[in-house]
C-alpha cells in the first residue's frame, strides 16, 4: 500500500499542480488580479510572494530562479521592472485574497486573489519618521551635552586661568615685597 500524502494537493501530480500555480502565477502578474477556487488562491500566495521577493533582489540569478517557474519572458520583465518596483518599500505581505461568492455549478468556494498596490500605510511611515525625529533629538541633545560639558570645562579653564593670574600677581606682588624689605635693610 501507498504512504499517503500529507497536506492539502490541487492536482492529481505534484508536476501538474507545480504547472497549475505556475500558470496561475503567471496570470496573476500579467493580470494583476485573477479569480479562482480559495484553496488555490491560499496556495498560490506564498509561491507569488517568494517570486515578487527575488524580483524585489532583481540581479540575474535572481531573475534566472523566477525563469524556473514563469517561463513568459515578458511577464518576466514586468515582474522585474513594474512590479517589483512597486513592492519596494513593503517587507511583505505582496498579494490580498478576498472571499467571493461560491461558484454556480459546484458550490465551490471561490475568491479574488490580487497584488496589493497601494503605498505603505500612512500608520507605518509616521511610525518610521518618528523613528528618525527620535533618533535626530537624541543626537541633538549628545551635542548639546558636549558643548555644555566643553563650555563647562572653558568656564573652568577660565575661572583657573584668573586664579592662576591673581596667584602670579600675588606671588609678584609678595617678590617685590619681598626684594623692597631686603633693599631697605641692606640700606640700614
Amino acid at each position: 500500500m501507498p504512504t499517503p500524502r500529507k497536506g492539502p494537493h490541487l492536482a492529481s501530480s505534484p508536476a501538474h499542480e507545480r504547472l497549475m500555480l505556475a500558470n496561475m502565477a503567471t496570470s496573476l502578474f500579467e493580470h494583476g488580479r485573477i479569480v479562482t477556487t480559495l484553496p488555490k488562491a491560499k496556495r498560490l500566495r506564498p509561491v507569488v510572494e517568494r517570486l515578487i521577493t527575488f524580483a524585489k533582489n532583481g540581479d540575474l540569478a535572481h531573475r534566472r530562479r523566477v525563469m524556473r517557474v514563469i517561463r513568459n519572458k515578458s511577464v518576466v520583465h514586468k515582474l522585474f521592472t513594474e512590479i517589483a518596483e512597486q513592492m519596494q518599500q513593503r517587507e511583505g505581505g505582496y498579494t490580498r485574497i478576498v472571499k467571493i461568492a461560491p461558484a454556480k455549478g459546484n458550490n465551490a468556494p471561490r475568491a479574488i486573489i490580487e497584488l496589493v498596490t497601494e503605498p505603505v500605510s500612512a500608520k507605518k511611515s509616521v511610525v518610521k519618521e518618528a523613528e528618525v525625529a527620535a533618533a535626530v533629538a537624541a543626537d541633538k541633545a549628545e551635542v548639546k551635552k558636549a558643548e555644555a560639558k566643553s563650555v563647562e570645562t572653558t568656564d573652568k579653564a577660565d575661572v583657573m586661568e584668573t586664579q592662576v593670574d591673581t596667584d602670579v600677581a600675588a606671588a609678584d606682588a609678595a617678590v617685590e615685597e619681598t626684594e623692597a624689605k631686603q633693599a631697605d635693610e641692606e640700606e640700614k
